[in-house]
């Protein structure tokens, strides 16, 4: 298991403040507004997209979906367009209704209070109702992933078309297994790693060039009320992970060694290399700290040393 640990210049822990949003089950990081988080509730709140400021906790801008009606959505991501892309796809009937939806609109520039008309795209699955809570669009490609978390067999990520189209249904086909009950996933920036979140637990996947996944360890995550969300930081360094429940914690999780995407290892190791190696040691294996001491531990044996040996020396004169 790769441990994660948060850094003392990475992100902060922040609680949702709005009295609204009281299930958040879903997270995506803005592009646009940096230490912005869209979030959403999960059923019977209304066609309604929440933006939150974590350095306050306070809901910033509140995007209304114009005539749609949503039965449960459950995922949120954002496209390599900077669109907003909504995933109404839960099922807590087991996987009964025969479709579900995603609503697609562009990123507020400016953030303030606004009614949208999305664009909307019906999804069915290859191999019949799934249920499932987690939406993932590849911010390379802009295809868009959705991970079922079924109870009677394994859950699976599933691939919509090359591009999703509104006319007619979009299927999504079965590409891998998962060991687990997701209840949301994200890709990392440079798309290179798949994160998919249980209430409980985690795996992070390799994410090929040809849209092929492979499990690489599972990350130790916070405990949480309800663990229902995840989200990679701008730079791909941190998950912010949220829960369901009035005044609900968002808390980061630092990722590190073969978690990491390759874009977020490459920068990681150059800052290292800038820094003289890890943790600003130097070429020794030495912190500058651990260096200093050496230095004047030497000093002052050398002193001592040379006091030694010219008492030595009085004493011989002495005798003769």
């Amino acid at each position: 298991m790769a441990p994660p640990a948060a850094a003392d210049d990475g992100p902060e822990e922040f609680t949702i403040e709005d009295p609204r949003i009281t299930e958040s089950s879903g997270l995506a990081a803005s592009r646009a507004h940096p230490g912005v988080y869209w979030t959403h509730n999960d059923s019977e709140d209304g066609p309604y997209i929440y933006a939150v400021d974590s350095d306050s906790g306070k809901t910033v801008a509140t995007v209304t979906l114009r005539g749609i009606m949503p039965r449960d959505v459950e995922g949120i991501s954002i496209g390599p367009d900077g669109d907003v892309y909504v995933g109404d796809i839960g099922d807590n009937l087991g996987g009964r209704w025969s479709e579900v939806w995603i609503y697609r609109f562009p990123e507020p520039k400016k953030l303030r209070n606004v009614t949208l008309t999305p664009t909307r795209y019906t999804v069915r699955y290859a191999d019949g109702p799934r249920d499932a809570e987690s939406l993932m669009v590849h911010p390379k490609t802009g295809r868009a992933y959705i991970a079922s978390k079924n109870k009677e067999e394994k859950g699976g990520v599933y691939a919509g078309p090359e591009k999703l189209s509104t006319s007619g249904v979009n299927t999504f086909r079965r590409i891998g297994d998962t060991e687990m009950w997701a209840t949301d996933g994200a890709f990392s920036p440079d798309g290179t790693r798949l994160m998919l979140r249980s209430y409980l637990g985690s795996e992070m996947y390799s994410w090929s060039a040809k849209g092929r996944m492979k499990p690489i360890d599972t990350v130790s995550i916070p405990m949480q009320r309800q663990g229902e969300s995840v989200t990679f930081t701008l730079d791909g360094r941190y998950l912010m992970l949220g829960t369901e429940g009035e005044s609900s914690s968002v808390e980061p999780a630092e990722l590190e060694d073969k978690v990491l995407s390759e874009k977020a290892a490459a920068e990681k190791a150059a800052e290292e290399k800038r820094n003289g190696g890890d943790g600003g040691s130097s070429a020794d294996g030495n912190s500058p700290e651990e260096n200093r001491d050496l230095v004047v531990g030497g000093a002052t044996f050398a002193a001592a040393f040379m006091v030694w040996m010219l008492l030595r020396r009085l004493f011989r004169r002495g005798r003769d």
